[in-house]
C-alpha cells in the first residue's frame, strides 16, 4: 500500500518542527517529570494539533492519513506525543455526535489554541477495562447534571480545559449491556474545585497521568454529547482513532529505535570490526525492520478505512496490537544492540524504551485486542 505523495509535506514539516526539540529538551522533562508547554504551543501554532478540525471551524481538515503521518513523524524524530495525542483522537465524538452549537463554541477555539480538549475520562479503578460496567454518575438536577464518582488514568488532565467524560445516566441493564451511558463535554475551567478533583500519578515514563474525583460536580444541560444513553456507541469512533493514532505512534517508534540501531551498528567496532557486520547483531535488527514495516501497512488500511466512514474495528485493533508489540520489540533490540550505552540517560534510548512499553497495555492491553479479533473478526463465542 504506497502512500499518497501529498503527506510528504506534511512529514517534512513535522520533521522540521521537532528538529528544535532534541533529546536534551525531553531529558529535562524527563528528569523533572515536566509537560512539555513549549512543545505543545509549537504543535498548536503549526496546526498539526487541529489536523482533524474542519477548516469552517480553524482547523486544517485533513484526514485520517494524515494525522497517522504526523503522530508517526513526531516519534520517528525522538519527541513525545502522548503530551498531546488525545485531541486527536477525541475530535471523532465531537464531530460526528456533538451539537452545532458544541461545535461552534469549542473548535474554533480548539484550533486556535485557546482551549485544550486533552482529558478523556473513561477508565475507573474498579472496573478497568470493562468499561460497560463504569460507576460514575451523571443525574438531571433542574438546569444542569450532577455528576458523581472517579476516573483513573486521565492523562493531562491537569493541562486540558476541557474533558471528554463517559458517565452513567440510567442504571446498567442487563439486557442492554451498552444502554445508560452518556457522553459529556465539561469545561473543566468551571469546575476544579467546585466538585473536581485532579490528583497526579508519577508513573516510570513521564506520562502526566491522573485520578480524578467528582462530588457533586455541576455540568451544564447543553453539555451533554449527542442523546442520552447513546454514550457508549458515541465513543466507539473515537476508541478506534485512538487505536489508529497511537498504532501510528508505535510505528514512528520502531522506526526511531531501528535508525539508532542500524546507526551504532555501522559505527561500532568490537574485535576490529563493526558490530553490525555480525549476523547476530544484524539479524535482531532486520527482524524489527520486517515487523515495523508489517504493522505500517495494518496501520495505513486501518486509516483508511476510517477515513472512509467504514466498519474498521478489527483492523484498528489489528494496527494497534502489531504496531505495539513491533514497537516494544525494537526497543528491546535497540537496548541490546547499544549494550551498557542503552541504559546511559543521554543516549534516550532508555527514556523511549520506557515511553513506547506503555502501549502494550494502553489504551487496551494486547489481550483485550485478541479476545476482540476472536470474537468479532472470527466469530468465536465471548470470553468475557
Amino acid at each position: 500500500m504506497t502512500e499518497s505523495a501529498e503527506l510528504a509535506p506534511i512529514r517534512e514539516a513535522v520533521r522540521a518542527l521537532c528538529a528544535n526539540f532534541p533529546g536534551e529538551y525531553w531529558r529535562c522533562l524527563d528528569r523533572d517529570r515536566g509537560y512539555p508547554e513549549e512543545f505543545v504551543a509549537a504543535l498548536t501554532k503549526a496546526g498539526f494539533l487541529a489536523a482533524l478540525i474542519p477548516e469552517e471551524y480553524g482547523g486544517s481538515g485533513l484526514s485520517m492519513s494524515a494525522a497517522v503521518a504526523i503522530m508517526e513523524e513526531i516519534q520517528a524524530s525522538g519527541c513525545n506525543g502522548a503530551a498531546c495525542h488525545a485531541q486527536m483522537y477525541t475530535m471523532g465524538t465531537v464531530l460526528r455526535h456533538g451539537s452545532a452549537a458544541q461545535k461552534q463554541r469549542y473548535l474554533p477555539a480548539i484550533a486556535r489554541g485557546e482551549l485544550r480538549l486533552q482529558a478523556f475520562g473513561v477508565t475507573e479503578p474498579t472496573s478497568g477495562t470493562d468499561t460497560l460496567s463504569l460507576r460514575t454518575t451523571a443525574t438531571p438536577d433542574g438546569d444542569h447534571y450532577v455528576i458523581n464518582g472517579q476516573k483513573i488514568w486521565t492523562s493531562r488532565a491537569e493541562y486540558s480545559d476541557l474533558m471528554l467524560l463517559l458517565a452513567r445516566t440510567a442504571p446498567k441493564d442487563e439486557k442492554s449491556r451498552t444502554a445508560g451511558l452518556s457522553v459529556f463535554l465539561v469545561d473543566m475551567r468551571t469546575v476544579k474545585g467546585k466538585g473536581l478533583t485532579i490528583r497526579p500519578i508519577r508513573t516510570m515514563m513521564n506520562h502526566a497521568t491522573t485520578e480524578v474525583f467528582f462530588e457533586n460536580m455541576p455540568v451544564p444541560l447543553d453539555g451533554l454529547v449527542g442523546v442520552e444513553g447513546e454514550g457508549f456507541r458515541y465513543i466507539l469512533s473515537g476508541m478506534n482513532a485512538e487505536r489508529i493514532l497511537i498504532a501510528a505512534e508505535c510505528i514512528g517508534d520502531a522506526k526511531w529505535f531501528i535508525a539508532k540501531a542500524v546507526a551504532y551498528a555501522r559505527e561500532r567496532e568490537v574485535f576490529g570490526r563493526p558490530i553490525g557486520q555480525n549476523q547476530g547483531v544484524q539479524f535482531p535488527i532486520a527482524r524489527s525492520h520486517i515487523n515495523m514495516r508489517a504493522a505500517e501497512l495494518m496501520v495505513r488500511e486501518a486509516a483508511t478505512l476510517y477515513e472512509a466512514g467504514k466498519e474498521c474495528g478489527a483492523e484498528a485493533n489489528m494496527a494497534k496490537h502489531l504496531a505495539a508489540e513491533a514497537s516494544w520489540a525494537a526497543a528491546d533490540m535497540c537496548v541490546q544492540t547499544h549494550g551498557g550505552f542503552g541504559f546511559a540517560e543521554e543516549f534516550d534510548i532508555e527514556r523511549k524504551f520506557r515511553e513506547t512499553r506503555l502501549y502494550t497495555v494502553a489504551p487496551i492491553s494486547t489481550n483485550l485486542i485478541l479476545s476482540y479479533v476472536a470474537e468479532h473478526a472470527l466469530g468465536l463465542p465471548r470470553s468475557y
